[in-house]
């Protein structure tokens, strides 16, 4: 049985504590795996999994083991990598993680190209609104928006995402369209709670910045659910344009005190920073950037304009 095998079951199964997800992760039964796995403790002489008929974990030796483990299978990637990039055509695994609503969208719709244009690249993608530990996960990229906090992870600025003030017309007809960032205190307003200063607007204008400390009657930590709340006539609320893109076009959301800019986030790839690059991880990165730096920009906010 071979050897690289039993360590890359090893390696998923610690990575997902689950036999089951580790087969779903490599393709593989769960028997098959749970042999290679005991396989491997069998050459090894020693027990790396504490199992119980709910749990599995990592024993003692076995997290040691996996230290040792994850830098050896990255080598023999990067060499499989180097070998095929020679040849000319970007292939292999990529493995990345990225917020659940960008991911299943606008990522999704800007990958699609990539892969056509590159089909011997395989894509792994965990969709998550949870920060993944890139390293223990076994992940070669991060996709993140938002302000990065402090991390050992190297960060690539992939473009600006405006956030857009907006509401449904029916909910502005109903309540009347502000003139003045400090008329929102009168209106109902849908929170987003991801945010550090989860009820700070902020606004710029004339190169003076208003900051408003609002009550919010809605919070959510998905910015498409609010953006549908918006759509529903339940108020305005602030949003990523990648969320609400589409519906500023079509007129099911407008956008609310257009003269005064709101903040922006920051759209990132993040990577180990002691892991090395390879070509198509990379190629992904300069591809991503390209593709997302030339679509959010101030001017495609206005109504009517195809974005």
């Amino acid at each position: 049985m071979d050897k690289i095998e039993m360590m890359r079951a090893f390696v998923a199964v610690a990575q997902d504590n689950s036999f089951t997800a580790a087969g779903r992760r490599l393709g593989l039964s769960t028997k098959l795996v749970s042999k290679y796995v005991q396989q491997l403790e069998s050459q090894l002489r020693t027990q790396l999994f504490n199992r119980t008929t709910r749990s599995v974990s990592l024993t003692d030796v076995g997290a040691a083991y996996l230290e040792h483990c994850r830098p050896i299978l990255e080598q023999l990637d990067d060499l499989d990598s180097l070998v095929q990039e020679r040849q000319g055509a970007l292939a292999g695994l990529i493995r990345l993680t990225a917020p659940t609503g960008f991911g299943s969208t606008r990522l999704c719709e800007a990958l699609a190209p990539f892969l056509r244009d590159h089909p011997d690249v395989e894509l792994d993608m965990r969709l998550t609104d949870n920060r993944l530990a890139l390293v223990e996960e076994g992940l070669d990229l991060a996709i993140r928006i938002g302000a990065l906090k402090d991390s050992s992870l190297r960060a690539r600025k992939l473009a600006d995402m405006p956030l857009v003030l907006c509401a449904s017309p029916d909910y502005l007809d109903r309540h009347g369209r502000p003139k003045d960032p400090r008329a929102l205190s009168t209106h109902v307003c849908l929170v987003d709670n991801n945010q550090s200063e989860m009820n700070v607007w902020r606004f710029h204008s004339g190169g003076k910045e208003q900051v408003l400390r609002l009550t919010g009657n809605v919070r959510s930590n998905s910015p498409g659910a609010l953006a549908r709340m918006a759509m529903g006539g339940l108020g305005i609320t602030i949003a990523p344009l990648y969320a609400i893109e589409d519906a500023l076009v079509d007129g099911r959301l407008e956008h609310v005190l257009p003269e005064h800019a709101t903040d922006a986030f920051g759209v990132y790839a993040l990577y180990p920073p002691n892991r090395h690059l390879t070509r198509r991880v990379r190629a992904l990165i300069d591809y991503l950037a390209a593709e997302f730096g030339s679509r959010w920009k101030a001017d495609t906010i206005s109504p009517g304009k195809q974005v």
